[in-house]
């Protein structure tokens, strides 16, 4: 719409201030209506955020502003620091305005008065009875039901279920040990290892004997087995013994006993000690393997003492050749094998450190005797030795070559050895499966047996192949000539 010239001048020329002039009505009087102009402006728009957001203003405390209890408080704290000012002896202020003023119809009070539906002004406290006002205010205190995780009044089922899935919960309340015991009931019942194991870390803090407990778990195995791994991972051994004790478990009580040498650091009092363990109830086999721990003991003692003195006087020579990297002392039967079959082979049976005396005591098979010799007196390449381990004689004197462990295990020992090819290819030839024989021939690059077993299959073309791998001009070549050329082999092929 295109406005005239005259509303435009008027528009111009219009201004909702005005000049200062002494005509004015009276200044107090004029700050009065300025002031009621404020108030209703403020009002306004608190109305209207509390009709948009209906959000109601709260003290830190959270009680509503403008609520009874917050005047009385505000009214408190304004007179207390009112005296506070007296006190300091600040001088007296005369507010008494020079101009009566006029009553005005709005408050401090009125300024929080919330609007109802109906157009009229209600209180905070009218408003708080009103159901159908909505109230923002923050939560101060849950209620008891929120609560519930922090009270202890849970039954047996409900506790195990709470330790189950990682809830805060309390043991305390269990006092009687009818429920101590139905509590540890639902803890098995749950097939949980961490609940059953704090239930009964519970069950020995509370109860006052421990025999109560011992006599309980007689009847719960899972719950026992479960006390008893606590127990060992806790290192309370003293405990674990009076436990097996009131069980009834005299092996248990005496492999745990056998089980504290591993603390004795000094071998004569280990050997002493395990000499003591001896006499336990064990069974018959394992009373056989106490004994022979003491006896090995005894005799890696022995011959450590006389290695030791030997080696410093330097007496022997294989202990210059070969100096000893550790000492022999508690290591396993076949450690001490090897041990004295590389220091101490060929010795008379009479002697400790002899490997047959060792083999004959603590009866070592013929396998674990032969693979712990062969290892042995292969890593000195002492071939002689290797071949007398393997060589027999029969009734008639005659001798032959015997492997009870296999001539495929006993190449394979050699060639990480280093063994010469000659050595090599004497145990590959022995073995028996043609197959595995071109396979670890052909493994270890023996020639020679790889082609005297082609020659025995009469496999012509295979041999032929083979012709070409090798070098030309070499001994292999020459040999495979002769075969091919040999017209009383009857090929196959």
């Amino acid at each position: 719409m295109i406005r005239s010239k005259l509303d435009e001048d008027e528009y111009w020329n219009s201004s909702k201030f005005k000049a200062f002039t002494f005509d004015d009505e009276d200044d107090e009087f004029s700050r009065l209506k300025e002031s009621k102009q404020a108030v209703n402006s403020i009002r306004g728009l608190v109305e209207e955020e509390e009709d948009e957001d209906d959000v109601e203003k709260v003290t830190w405390s959270g009680e509503p502003v403008g609520s009874i209890s917050w005047s009385i408080k505000e009214t408190a704290s304004s007179s207390r620091a009112a005296g506070e000012i007296r006190d300091q002896g600040f001088p007296k202020i005369d507010t008494t305005p020079s101009l009566p003023k006029q009553g005005s119809n709005y408050s401090l009070s009125s300024f929080f008065k919330v609007r109802g539906k109906s157009g009229s002004s209600q209180s905070f406290s009218d408003n708080w009875s009103d159901s159908t006002t909505r109230m923002f205010a923050p939560e101060l205190r849950k209620p008891k039901s929120e609560y519930k995780d922090y009270v202890s009044d849970w039954s047996p089922e409900e506790t195990v279920r709470r330790m189950h899935r990682g809830k805060p919960y309390s043991l305390e309340k269990f006092r009687c040990l009818k429920d101590k015991l139905l509590l540890l009931d639902k803890a098995v019942d749950s097939h949980d290892g961490n609940v059953i194991t704090a239930v009964l870390i519970f069950l020995k803090r509370s109860l006052s004997k421990e025999e109560i407990l011992f006599r309980e778990l007689v009847s719960r195995q899972i719950a026992l087995q479960h006390f008893i791994h606590f127990l060992k991972e806790m290192g309370e051994q003293k405990l674990l013994l009076e436990l097996f004790k009131s069980l009834g478990r005299t092996e248990d009580m005496a492999f745990l006993q056998y089980k504290d040498h591993l603390n004795i650091k000094d071998e004569v009092q280990r050997q002493e000690y395990l000499k003591n363990c001896i006499s336990l109830p064990f069974s018959a086999d394992d009373a056989s393997h106490v004994q022979d721990h003491y006896t090995l003991l005894e005799r890696q003692i022995i011959i450590e003492v006389n290695d030791k003195h030997m080696e410093k006087a330097g007496q022997m020579g294989i202990f210059k050749k070969y100096p000893r990297k550790a000492s022999i002392l508690n290591m396993p039967i076949i450690t001490t094998l090897y041990y004295s079959c590389f220091y101490h082979y060929g010795e008379a049976e009479g002697t400790y450190s002899s490997p047959a005396n060792i083999k004959k005591t603590f009866k070592i098979s013929e396998k674990q005797y032969l693979l712990t010799a062969l290892g042995a007196r292969a890593k000195q390449k002492a071939w002689s030795d290797v071949d007398s381990l393997f060589t027999t004689k029969n009734w008639l004197g005659y001798t032959k070559k015997r492997a009870p462990i296999g001539f495929h295990r006993v190449a394979d020992i050699l060639q990480k050895n280093n063994a010469p090819i000659q050595v090599l290819q004497e145990y590959v030839r022995l073995v028996d499966d043609p197959e595995m024989k071109l396979g670890l021939a052909q493994k270890y690059k023996c020639h020679d047996v790889i082609i005297d077993t082609y020659k025995d299959l009469k496999d012509r073309q295979q041999l032929m192949l083979y012709r070409c791998k090798v070098d030309r001009g070499s001994p292999e070549e020459k040999k495979i000539d002769d075969i091919l050329s040999n017209t009383q082999v009857r090929w196959k092929n």
